[in-house]
């Protein structure tokens, strides 16, 4: 169950990270920004997790609500502002 617990916080992490790398010119609208940071908070999350080693740990502690949080808005905010670059590099060609 922990396991589930820390997989929502790290998709809500980077939703809120990737709304907050649409505020800028790289921003793909609400709905994508919403998925596509929800998806880079999961899987950067997942990574800060394995690194730090709470990924195995059975129990939420705070070093482990705090790697979910930080490893999933970054990975939210990194993700979204790179598609979004991506995505408005190729519209200006």
């Amino acid at each position: 169950m922990e396991m589930l617990i820390s997989l929502v916080i790290q998709i809500i992490s980077g939703a809120i990270g990737g709304q907050i790398a649409g505020l800028g010119k790289q921003g793909l609208g609400t709905t994508l920004n919403t998925v596509v940071g929800g998806v880079g908070g999961l899987v950067l999350g997942q990574v800060v997790a394995l690194i730090t080693g709470t990924a195995a740990a059975n129990d939420l502690t705070l070093a482990a609500l705090a790697s979910n949080i930080i490893g999933g808005g970054v990975g939210g905010l990194v993700l979204t502002f790179v598609v979004g670059w991506i995505k408005n590099r190729m519209a200006t060609k």
